[in-house]
C-alpha cells in the first residue's frame, strides 16, 4: 500500500502565528502530530508520505501516487478538508478521514470513502485488516476510550521538523474538569489517560534523533490532570533525560490554574525544561465562572496566581472569553486591567461560542438561542448564539479590548511586567546560529519597519542592562507583539 497523509491549511486563527513564522524563518507552527501518530500504527511494509499544506504545495502527482489519502484536522479546517476530499475524488483516489473534524453523528464532509470516528488506536487496526482482505468498510467506530499506552511513537521519518516553529509530543488525554463551553471532555473524557514514562522518554529520544533542538509543545489539554503520577515518575525521568542530553528542548504545555497551588510541581516542571504554560483563565467574574462551571478558578486572587507561576520560571499565556450571560458592561475594562496588571503578554481573548456536544450548546439549544454552528475560531468576531448583552455592544467591547491590549504601548508595558517578575530556568537550550538570525530579522521587521519600533528598542536595551538572562525572551515577545498587532489589533480597530 502507498499512503499519503495530508494536513490541510490552518486558517488565520490566533495560533497560526503567520507573522511570527516570517520572523523566525519557519513555515508552520506545529507538525501534524495526529497524522504522524496514525502513521506509526500502519504496517511498516506500507510506503508512507506526508504533505502538510501549511508547509508545501499538494500536487496532483502527490495524490495519484497514493492508494489511500489520509486526511485529518480540526473543525476550523472543515472547508479546507472538503477541498482536499473533492480533489482526491476528481483524481480517483480513495480517502480516509479522521480527527475532530469528522465527528460521529454529524459528519459534514461529503465524499469521504472511509471514516475513522473517534480515537485511531481503537479502529485503525481494523481498517488495516479489512484493506488486506480487500474489503474496507465505509466507517469505523468504537465504544469507549482508547488505551494510549498502546499508542506508537509518531512517524517522524516522513516530516522535516525543522520547517516548524515547535515540535510536539502528547502525554495524556482528557481533563478532570467540566467547563460547559469546552468540548475536550466530549472528545477525550474526564478520566485522565496517560502514556507510560517509557513512552515519553522514547518519544523524546526519537525527537532528539531527528536533530531537533528548541521548543517542544506537549499538546495535552491539561498536562497536570494527574499531578501525583507526574511528580512520582514522569517529571523525574524527564529531568534526568534533559540533564544527560544537555537540555536540548524547552517545553510548554496547557495546564489549569491550580498549578499555582503546588510549588513542588512547578519547581519540577521548571527543572525538566518547561518555561511556559497556557492557562484558561476565561474571566475575572466569579458569577461567570460559576455560570460556565469553571469552579477551579473561583475564589482566587488570579493576578497573584499568575505572578506566582511566573516566579517559578513558567511564562503564563492565557485564554479569556467575553459573552457570558453574567457579563456586565464593566467587564471590558476589568478584563483589560487584569491582563495588563498580570503581565500576561500572550492573551488570547475571544467571544464565547458553543461547540456542538458541549453543555453550553445543549443549554442554549434548550433556550432557543442557538443561531448556527460555531466556526471553531473564537477570534473571528462571530457569535453562534444570542447573548444576554446587546450583540453590537459585546462585539464593540471585545474589539476595544483587543485594540487596547495589543496597542504597542500597552503590549510592551505588559512584557516588561512579565520580565521583571519572571525567573528564567537555570538550564536553557544552548545558543545557536538560528537565534542570531531571528534577532537580526526582528531588528528589521519590528525595530525598523514595524509599528512601535521605539518600544522595541527600549525593551531590548532594558533587557541587556537589567535582565540579560531574559534577552532572548524579550526578542521573542517583540516578535509576538509584531504578529498580534498586524493580525488582530488592526482588524479590531
Amino acid at each position: 500500500m502507498k499512503i499519503l497523509f495530508v494536513s490541510p491549511n490552518l486558517p488565520e486563527t490566533f495560533w497560526n502565528l503567520k507573522h511570527v513564522l516570517r520572523c523566525i524563518s519557519r513555515k508552520a507552527t506545529l507538525p501534524p502530530l495526529g497524522l504522524l501518530t496514525v502513521g506509526g500504527m500502519l504496517p511498516s511494509g506500507w510506503e508512507k508520505r506526508l504533505v502538510d499544506v501549511n508547509v508545501q504545495l499538494l500536487t496532483d502527482r502527490d495524490i495519484v501516487w497514493a492508494d489511500y489519502v489520509f486526511i485529518g484536522g480540526m473543525y476550523v479546517q472543515k472547508d479546507k478538508v472538503q477541498e482536499i476530499v473533492d480533489r482526491c475524488k476528481r483524481l480517483g483516489v480513495k480517502t480516509v478521514g479522521g480527527g475532530p473534524v469528522f465527528r460521529l453523528g454529524h459528519n459534514e464532509i461529503d465524499g469521504v470513502d472511509h471514516i475513522i470516528y473517534g480515537e485511531a488506536e481503537n479502529s485503525v487496526h481494523r481498517f488495516v485488516e479489512d484493506v488486506e482482505k480487500g474489503n474496507p468498510q465505509e466507517s469505523y467506530s468504537c465504544e469507549g476510550w482508547a488505551e494510549i499506552k498502546d499508542s506508537p511513537v509518531p512517524l517522524w521519518d516522513i516530516v522535516d521538523v525543522k520547517k516548524y516553529a515547535s515540535a510536539c509530543i502528547q502525554f495524556s488525554r482528557g481533563c478532570p474538569f467540566g467547563c460547559d463551553f469546552c468540548d475536550v471532555t466530549q472528545l477525550f473524557g474526564n478520566k485522565m489517560r496517560l502514556k507510560t514514562t517509557g513512552q515519553m522518554i522514547a518519544e523524546m529520544d526519537r525527537l532528539y534523533e531527528t536533530g531537533w533542538k528548541g521548543p517542544v509543545f506537549i499538546v495535552d489539554d491539561n498536562f497536570i490532570g494527574s499531578k501525583g503520577h507526574l511528580k512520582r515518575e514522569v517529571l523525574p525521568a524527564m529531568i534526568e533525560w534533559m540533564d544527560e542530553h544537555g537540555h536540548p528542548f524547552n517545553f510548554n504545555t496547557q495546564v489549569s490554574i491550580n498549578v499555582s497551588d503546588d510549588e513542588e510541581l512547578m519547581r519540577m516542571m521548571s527543572d525538566a525544561g518547561f518555561d511556559a504554560v497556557f492557562i484558561g483563565i476565561e474571566t475575572t467574574s466569579d458569577a461567570c465562572l460559576e455560570e460556565c462551571n469553571k469552579r477551579q478558578n473561583k475564589n482566587r486572587d488570579l493576578v497573584e496566581c499568575v505572578k506566582k507561576v511566573q516566579r517559578f520560571g513558567l511564562q503564563v499565556q492565557a485564554g479569556f472569553i467575553l459573552g457570558f450571560d453574567n457579563d456586565l458592561p464593566t467587564i471590558f475594562d476589568k478584563l483589560t486591567n487584569f491582563i495588563q496588571n498580570s503581565g500576561i503578554a500572550t492573551a488570547m481573548v475571544g467571544l464565547l461560542n458553543a461547540p456542538r456536544d458541549t453543555e453550553l450548546y445543549r443549554r442554549l439549544d434548550g433556550e432557543d438561542r442557538l443561531l448556527y454552528d460555531s466556526t471553531g475560531d473564537n477570534t473571528d468576531f462571530s457569535l453562534n448564539f444570542i447573548p444576554k448583552m446587546d450583540s453590537q455592544q459585546l462585539v464593540d467591547g471585545y474589539k476595544a479590548v483587543i485594540s487596547t491590549i495589543y496597542a504597542p504601548k500597552n503590549y510592551y508595558k505588559r512584557v516588561l511586567t512579565l520580565l521583571k517578575n519572571y525567573e528564567p530556568p537555570k538550564k536553557k537550550p544552548p545558543f545557536c546560529s538560528h537565534d542570531l538570525c531571528v534577532l537580526f530579522k526582528s531588528m528589521w521587521l519590528v525595530g525598523v519597519v514595524g509599528k512601535g519600533r521605539t518600544y522595541y528598542w527600549r525593551l531590548l536595551f532594558w533587557s541587556i542592562f537589567r535582565r540579560r538572562a531574559n534577552f532572548n525572551l524579550a526578542v521573542m515577545y517583540a516578535i509576538y507583539g509584531f504578529h498580534f498587532q498586524k493580525a488582530f489589533a488592526g482588524r479590531a480597530a
